[in-house]
């Protein structure tokens, strides 16, 4: 394919990838009700690195060393940190607020690359940094101004998340991002694994359930590898504030499946799970949203071209 038929072809990408990415919270809340948080870890990386080591098979003659190893193990290691926080975390949450404080983590890169590599956050990050904080709190805490402990292990996966992000970007600098994505979900699948066997038994009953294979499958085909995928070769032919406000309807995807799959229950009670929609938590979604777009973007679509490009300051992170 052309590169002007990429660049086309570019955006629907990045659109499709927060898509799927904003359908899995439901699938996941769903399919935890049969299989384990570290199996499902398990099945869903080491799917999604068989099948997307085969996808770029021609490329492991061509660039692969042994150096890819040890970062895989390191990227791999904050990346499973991020998914099992943020999976224990559903399971005693609603796949709307979810969504929504795993999304923070945008807002989070710029203050933790700040203390790497001593590059200061602008105002922008700062404002985005107070909405949020401000949003996580109406989304978050109680009538007794309490949080629950999904909702708190969530915001500790936005965290992981950031460490996850500010990583690759000192880790994959001139390396194959295919090649280098490869050895981080094969180490978090090893990572997965090894909890699982120590610690949850085996879902031998879920491979006799069509009802759990497929929502499993599509997590490890969809969720992980063509999302994915779409998200790398979207980024790649368009600019970075463009791809980081689409990948961060992610979250905004994740809350309105939640809510038309809660008016679902009406019909098939207990099959799906989702928030009462409340001005309080709508507020919450829209701080967080806004503060996401705020750090990504520094509102650059509002300004003239030439005063935005002198403003705008380029930091590592996606909201995919």
């Amino acid at each position: 394919m052309n590169s002007h038929l990429m660049r086309r072809a570019a955006k629907p990408m990045l659109f499709l990838a927060a898509f799927i990415w904003g359908t899995s919270f439901f699938i996941m809340k769903n399919t935890l009700d049969s299989t384990p948080v570290l199996w499902l870890l398990t099945f869903r990386f080491s799917v999604g690195a068989v099948l997307l080591g085969l996808f770029c098979w021609k490329r492991w003659g061509r660039s692969f060393t042994w150096d890819y190893v040890w970062r895989g193990a390191v990227l791999g290691t904050f990346l499973f940190t991020a998914y099992a926080t943020q999976t224990f975390g559903l399971v005693d949450t609603t796949p709307s607020k979810n969504a929504f404080l795993t999304a923070t983590y945008c807002v989070l890169v710029p203050f933790l690359y700040w203390a790497v590599a001593r590059q200061r956050p602008d105002r922008y990050n700062i404002l985005a940094a107070l909405m949020c904080v401000t949003g996580v709190g109406l989304v978050s805490l109680t009538g007794d101004f309490t949080i629950t402990r999904g909702d708190l292990l969530t915001l500790l996966s936005a965290l992981f998340y950031t460490f996850h992000i500010v990583a690759v970007n000192k880790l994959s600098v001139n390396k194959d991002v295919y090649l280098i994505t490869v050895m981080q979900f094969a180490f978090t699948a090893i990572w997965a694994l090894s909890g699982a066997l120590l610690f949850q038994p085996f879902p031998a009953a879920i491979f006799s359930q069509p009802q759990v294979l497929f929502p499993l499958a599509y997590l490890c085909v969809m969720c992980t590898t063509v999302a994915l995928l779409f998200q790398n070769v979207g980024q790649v032919w368009s600019d970075p504030s463009s791809a980081s406000v689409i990948l961060s309807l992610e979250s905004v995807f994740g809350v309105l499946f939640s809510v038309l799959l809660r008016a679902m229950c009406a019909v098939v009670p207990g099959v799906f799970y989702g928030d009462p929609v409340t001005p309080r938590l709508m507020a919450g979604f829209a701080l967080i949203f806004v503060a996401v777009i705020c750090s990504e973007t520094k509102f650059a679509f509002l300004r003239p071209k030439k005063k935005a490009a002198a403003e705008e300051t380029t930091l590592p992170g996606d909201c995919g």
